[in-house]
């Protein structure tokens, strides 16, 4: 597992969900959009990992899961402590965000 790659990723993918909660706070209708934008950012960011650490298949994957299982866990608390998501979403978001990052992270080493 390439440490800084998956620093990088995740803080890329946190900063990102962190905009669209924040704006979604504000903006219904950018709120009715968090989980398909949430699973997209959280594919982004294995996407990244996985060509920043140009490893195995088992890596790009493994890392793409945990970047983006982290980011929208991250930005999925936020979401909840700004009351607007309830807390099953911690786990459904979460679960769901971190397939997105192992299909990024799928596509990424598929891009090498």
């Amino acid at each position: 597992m390439n440490r800084k790659a998956l620093i990088n990723a995740t803080v890329v993918g946190t900063g990102l969900q962190l905009i669209m909660v924040g704006v979604g706070h504000f903006t219904p209708a950018v709120a009715a959009l968090f989980a398909p934008v949430g699973i997209l950012i959280s594919l982004v960011a294995g996407l990244l990992y996985a060509r920043a650490a140009k490893g195995s298949w088992g890596d790009s994957t493994l890392g793409g899961v945990i970047a983006g299982g982290v980011c929208a866990f991250l930005g999925i608390a936020v979401s909840w402590l700004l009351g607007d998501v309830t807390p099953f979403i911690l786990f459904a978001g979460t679960f769901s965000s971190a397939v997105g990052g192992l299909i990024g992270g799928a596509i990424g080493k598929l891009l090498k």
